[in-house]
């Protein structure tokens, strides 16, 4: 039996650091990305996540030597997303060892193409942020239905797709089930859980929900109610429980 793939995230602020946020919003330093990946590389993660949470707000083009030097340090692949605007960039953070590349919403179908076709769809992630309104899940920063972004982004050729709840973000009470459970089922490509996970467990139930797979900062970063930063990740055996229901 295969566990299913349980993805440490990391948010990169303008100062090469790691944050984890609440919500997008209040952060808190978690500490130095070199060295929680090496210790990331000793606990045999199955990948990493690394979001540089500022390029886009800044208009800054990817962080290019440091995505490289990241790469270069990760003994597990690596995706990658902030900045990535064109399909030089592209082409530059695959050269330097990106082997997946994040990209978010407001990207159109054109640039998702472009990579697709000269790198594979494995190599392309989608990401949707998006909040709960009413009885909606509506998809930042254009307000539109979580499933109708979802399923463009499924057929301009995305291989997979990180569904991030911003409401849940950095909360530690659980992701989004009932989103995760309504969405995934009908799309034609891998989901990834993002938002609200505290614990291995709430990765397990997103699993158990639909998600292909579960992703978190904080579940491995933080330990306890008072947040004291630890970080962790599930041995063989535990992540062979998450198939379990």
């Amino acid at each position: 039996m295969i566990p299913p793939r349980l993805i440490p995230v990391l948010l990169i602020d303008r100062d090469r650091r790691v944050v984890k946020t609440v919500n997008f919003g209040e952060r808190t330093y978690i500490g130095d990305p070199f060295n929680i990946i090496r210790l990331f590389n000793e606990k045999q993660v199955d990948e990493i996540c690394v979001l540089d949470i500022d390029a886009t707000r800044d208009g800054r083009v990817p962080d290019f030597g440091f995505a490289a030097a990241l790469g270069a340090e990760c003994f597990m692949p690596l995706s990658y997303g902030g900045g990535i605007a064109t399909i030089d960039h592209a082409r530059r953070l695959i050269t330097d060892g990106i082997e997946k590349l994040i990209l978010r919403s407001h990207i159109d179908n054109q640039l998702i193409g472009a990579v697709a076709h000269e790198f594979g769809a494995q190599a392309v992630v989608g990401c949707l942020d998006y909040r709960i309104v009413g009885k909606q899940r509506l998809v930042e920063p254009r307000n539109i239905p979580l499933e109708i972004e979802a399923a463009r982004l499924a057929r301009a050729g995305v291989g997979e797709l990180i569904l991030q709840s911003i409401d849940l973000d950095g909360t530690r009470a659980g992701m989004d089930i009932e989103g995760i459970a309504a969405i995934a089922p009908c799309l034609s490509v891998p989901v990834i859980a993002l938002g609200g996970a505290g614990e291995v467990h709430h990765l397990k139930s997103a699993v158990m929900a639909g998600a292909d797979a579960g992703a978190s900062g904080s579940a491995f970063a933080f330990i306890g109610r008072l947040r004291a930063v630890l970080i962790s990740y599930p041995d063989y055996s535990e992540r062979l429980e998450t198939n379990s229901a």
